[in-house]
């Protein structure tokens, strides 16, 4: 496996020295790092719990996780990996409690404005409650796996580790979430 590369403004810094500069209690590298990660993660917490408030606080909580386990982190797996394994237990023990208690209503992400225009504003907005709307449909793993790869963008195997499955298992889920994605925004096109 290669070592993973984070650009922070001009510099580059690898697992190890990224590691380094948090363990050392460097502000600026976990502003920079949170302010990276901060919008994927909350994706991904959304995919597990019900509401947006909800996955922000599990993003809250993921990271403060990470700084408490930083000094036990031993490279075995990506920075992003890691942390990101981190954030799915804690979603994944958030999202159980509340199935136990509170009714899931659809996914909301929060979103940059695609356009600037009133009409291509209303536009972006709806197209994102029409790709919420299939997302919801699915079943927790595919939506999970979907989320984390075609909406954070992260890796196979940053998927892997971070959930706790085969890449064959991944590549299954995948598979299916989008199969069945594309039916229902394909008819959405088309409309």
């Amino acid at each position: 496996m290669a070592p993973e590369v984070y650009p922070a403004d001009d510099l580059t810094y690898t697992d190890a020295e990224l590691v380094t500069l948090l363990r050392a209690g460097d502000e600026e590298a976990m502003s920079q790092l949170v302010d990276r990660w901060s919008p994927a993660m909350f994706r991904v917490a959304r995919s597990f719990v019900g509401s947006p408030q909800s996955a922000e606080d599990v993003v809250q909580e993921a990271w403060l996780g990470m700084l408490r386990g930083l000094a036990r982190f031993e490279g075995r797996s990506s920075l992003r990996a890691w942390i990101f394994t981190i954030l799915v237990n804690q979603a994944r023990t958030r999202g159980a409690r509340e199935a136990r208690t509170v009714p899931q209503p659809e996914l909301e992400y929060g979103a940059e404005e695609p356009a600037k225009t009133p009409e291509g504003v209303m536009l972006g907005k709806e197209v994102l409650l029409q790709v919420d709307r299939a997302l919801s449909a699915l079943p927790p793993r595919q939506r999970q796996v979907v989320t984390m790869r075609d909406v954070c963008g992260m890796t196979a195997e940053e998927v892997c580790a971070a959930l706790g499955i085969s890449p064959t298992n991944q590549r299954v889920l995948l598979h299916r979430a989008r199969a069945t994605l594309r039916p229902a925004l394909v008819e959405y096109y088309r409309g």
